[in-house]
């Protein structure tokens, strides 16, 4: 299953390279591997954070339920990842600033 997903992933990067370097044609193919950047800053960022979350949300229901004392830690341990997609959205940001 890892394989077929990296497999995928490859094939997405290279397309979208490839469109990248099809519409620039007298500059070269900076602004369309900017953009391919962006999208991959931000989509990876929002992929890791969400399968982050979904061990994490498990165990923080778990944890709850056998002590509901643990629901402010469990909580404040399922919002961390999202300062990841933050990140990603800086990253975008500082990207896009470029172009």
């Amino acid at each position: 299953m890892i394989k077929r997903f990296v497999a995928l992933l490859g094939m997405l990067v290279l397309g979208a390279l490839a469109f990248a370097a099809e519409g620039n044609g007298a500059g070269g193919s900076s602004n369309g591997l900017v953009a391919v950047g962006v999208g991959l800053a931000i989509g990876l960022s929002a992929l890791g954070t969400g399968w982050a979350q979904s061990r994490i949300g498990a165990a923080a229901v778990g944890a709850t339920a056998e002590k509901p004392s643990m629901f402010g830690t469990g909580l404040i341990f399922l919002l961390l990842p999202e300062t990841l997609v933050i990140f990603g959205f800086l990253l975008a940001y500082l990207l896009l600033g470029k172009v």
